[in-house]
């Protein structure tokens, strides 16, 4: 065994959870090095999943003209068909560009990058089957799995063929296509049905369920439905695809199970995602695997064996990137025994990039309602704030959900521009268990959004006086 060849740290996996793990260890002075399967670093996060798809929307937004549609007698849409080139031009270079970054970032905390597929010998030695055929070993005393996750084909798709795509596969697309159809409304799917709905797509979603994207605070997703349809989007809803056909001409019919059939030019399925974990040789580590080949853990992230923790998709819900990273965190700094990070952040937000584009955090009213916890809801909306006037976005709200007595906060919703973002003053405000009190002593730049939470505030605040049957007692008006 070479110095070369032992390590303290070996993670596995260089996306988001994987690179937090990695530096964060190297800053306690740890030998780590990083084994990525693929020839690029960042994992579906950088390369086919997160930043592609949003940075896509974006482009969409900026080449329909979307959002100056929106604006008073403005229309800046192209009057021309939009290229592949022209739509991909962008998305190219911020995963180039996060790429280089990342690369950056693990060289100046001497972390290596050793590309290969790794799966374990024993708990402490990795095998590392390299690009040339050749194959490499690694001893260490603790190991990070990261290795992310990768889309569900079914084996009713042939996705052998270029106008039958998975969630990795649509960010490569060769061609536009004049109409798509999208194979589950999870959040992947609305997302791509929403920007290829702004291109001048004709979308189609299939989803076996009844309601768009469920865990959201119900009126946040009837509110979404309606804009998506607003887009000229179609729902069919409790429907299963039976039968998938692509003809010699191109052309793809997909057959339901009510009956009906569905002529498309592509097909995006986004039937999910799954991590290969079988591909680690698990068994050779004694590590055990939970349902659908994730991996349990506990709140440090350790799995049942000591020295291996496990982070990010691999490890199953939320698999956002954000979280992703602070998992990666709190494994390093407990295999580092370190208190900087001794455990996942209580509030954690979520964003949803449809169009409109969506942030909540903490309880819903279905989840409050579910727990028998008395609440108030305060809702703003986008048209009655000056920044939302200016954006032209007059269909935006912000809902908070403040508990009764005390009014703190417990969760809060938005769906409108810039709602991913507005949503952290709520997170700051729930970490620092704060609520009504917090919101009106908060001064707001004028004119932005963020003034919706005092406007949602006075508004639960008036809705609690109305239930005492005091109306009225401070004077006090919506936008006041």
């Amino acid at each position: 065994m070479s110095n070369a060849d032992s390590f303290d740290i070996v993670v596995i996996g260089a996306g988001p959870a994987g690179k937090a793990a990695a530096v964060s260890a190297a800053l306690f002075g740890k030998k780590v090095v990083v084994v990525e399967k693929t020839a690029v670093v960042g994992g579906a996060a950088i390369n086919t999943g997160t930043l592609p798809s949003k940075t896509l929307r974006e482009t969409a937004l900026a080449l329909s003209g979307f959002r100056s549609r929106k604006l008073y007698g403005v229309d800046l849409s192209l009057r021309r068909e939009v290229s592949v080139g022209e739509l991909l031009h962008h998305e190219r270079m911020v995963k180039i560009t996060e790429q280089s970054q990342m690369i950056e970032l693990l060289n100046q905390f001497k972390v290596p990058v050793i590309h290969g597929e790794a799966s374990f010998v024993d708990a402490h030695t990795i095998k590392i089957q390299l690009p040339n055929g050749h194959e490499r070993r690694l001893f260490t005393e603790y190991v990070v799995i990261g290795i992310g996750s990768a889309p569900v084909r079914p084996a009713l798709y042939p996705f052998d063929h270029a106008r039958i795509l998975d969630s990795d596969e649509i960010v490569e697309m060769a061609a536009i296509p004049k109409s798509l159809a999208v194979v589950g409304a999870g959040v992947i799917g609305a997302e791509y049905a929403c920007t290829f709905a702004t291109l001048g797509v004709a979308v189609d979603i299939l989803d076996g369920r009844d309601a768009l994207l469920p865990f959201l605070d119900m009126e946040v997703s009837k509110a979404l439905e309606l804009a998506m349809k607003d887009l000229g989007i179609r729902f069919h809803w409790k429907e299963q695809v039976t039968g998938c056909e692509v003809s010699d001409e191109g052309a793809v019919k997909l057959t339901l199970s009510s009956g009906k059939t569905i002529a498309t030019e592509a097909v995006l399925v986004a039937a999910g995602r799954q991590s290969h974990t079988e591909r680690l040789n698990p068994e050779a580590a004694n590590l055990l695997l939970g349902k659908r080949g994730l991996i349990p853990v506990d709140e440090t992230f350790r799995t049942n064996v000591e020295n291996i923790y496990a982070v990010g998709d691999v490890i199953g819900f939320p698999a956002l990137a954000s979280t992703s990273a602070e998992q990666g965190r709190v494994a390093a700094c407990h295999i580092c025994g370190s208190e900087y990070y001794k455990q996942m952040s209580p509030v954690l937000p979520t964003g949803i990039y449809t169009i409109p584009e969506i942030g909540m955090v903490g309880e819903t009213e279905g989840s409050l309602k579910s727990k028998n916890i008395e609440y108030i809801v305060g809702r703003a909306d986008y048209a009655q704030n000056p920044r939302g006037k200016i954006i032209g976005d007059t269909t935006g709200f912000l809902k908070l959900l403040f508990d009764t007595n005390e009014m703190k906060l417990l969760g809060a919703s938005a769906i409108g521009e810039q709602a991913t973002e507005l949503i952290h003053v709520a997170m700051t405000v729930m970490l620092a268990g704060s609520g009504a009190d917090l919101f009106l002593r908060s001064c707001f730049n004028y004119p932005t959004l963020g003034d919706l939470y005092k406007l949602a505030t006075h508004d639960a605040l008036l809705k609690k006086m109305e239930r005492k049957g005091v109306v009225g007692i401070l004077g006090l008006s919506a936008d006041f």
